[in-house]
């Protein structure tokens, strides 16, 4: 039995990671300002990573601000880092996005892209892990395109994950060997945004129509076609769509 530590631990993903270690025998702490571990300040690091031997880093900025992503990723990781390297913590993770290096204008992919380069100059054993969007997530991106009647949506391509896939490769990646690099992860089809947010909202008796719109911006930018999905070698998600669809009815 091995101790790990999940940092955003308290988070959609991170609860969830920390459920499934328990669930496979091992000791999981979730990490977070309201267990008494914060990132920011350092309160509880030490004490958390004391006997530790990975961590997952799952944590989000609290702020939109693009200094302030900074800050919070700069900060953040550093902090992790430090008190990892004093406690000889054998593997560090951190949950990533795909098409981080594509979006260099975003102030959330900055920050993003900052972690990473922490993570890689640290001297620690990582993985990074990128990963697509949530299916879960798809409420919240037919609420950007608009809210009323119509919602604008890119029509770049995704390749959505179910919530639990991911968190099935977290554990796998955690239990295992760092990868030294970025290891991608993706559901198993592909298709254009705005085909996916039309049939989620239809699924849900959503009355909002979908207008399939190629300068539609995602979190402040214009996507190309293949932004978000990945390239080369990728891990698929079990879960379709129309399968994770049925479930969240």
């Amino acid at each position: 039995m091995m101790k790990y530590v999940v940092v955003g631990g308290t988070g959609f993903i991170g609860s969830q990671v920390v459920t499934a270690l328990k669930e496979r025998g091992h000791t999981a702490v979730a990490a977070a300002p309201e267990t008494g571990v914060n990132s920011i300040t350092g309160a509880g690091l030490s004490e958390a990573m004391d006997g530790t031997h990975a961590v997952l880093d799952v944590t989000n900025s609290p702020t939109f601000d693009p200094q302030g992503i900074l800050d919070f990723f700069g900060t953040s990781t550093k902090n992790l880092l430090d008190a990892e390297n004093s406690a000889h913590v054998r593997h560090h993770v951190v949950l990533s996005i795909v098409g981080t290096e594509k979006l260099g204008n975003n102030p959330y992919f900055r920050g993003k892209n900052l972690q990473e380069q922490l993570v890689k100059s640290s001297g620690i054993p990582f993985t990074i892990v990128r990963s697509t969007q949530f299916m879960e997530y798809l409420g919240t991106i037919a609420d950007l395109g608009g809210k009323l009647s119509e919602t604008r949506i890119p029509t770049a391509d995704v390749q959505m994950i179910a919530a639990n896939d991911l968190v099935a490769l977290l554990c796998d990646t955690l239990l295992g060997n760092p990868v030294g690099g970025i290891l991608q992860v993706a559901g198993p089809e592909r298709r254009r945004m705005s085909d996916v947010v039309a049939t989620f909202l239809e699924a849900k008796a959503d009355s909002r129509s979908v207008t399939a719109d190629p300068e539609a911006l995602y979190f402040g930018s214009k996507l190309d076609p293949d932004t978000l999905v990945p390239q080369g070698k990728v891990h698929l998600g079990k879960t379709k769509f129309s399968e994770w669809l049925l479930s969240a009815l």
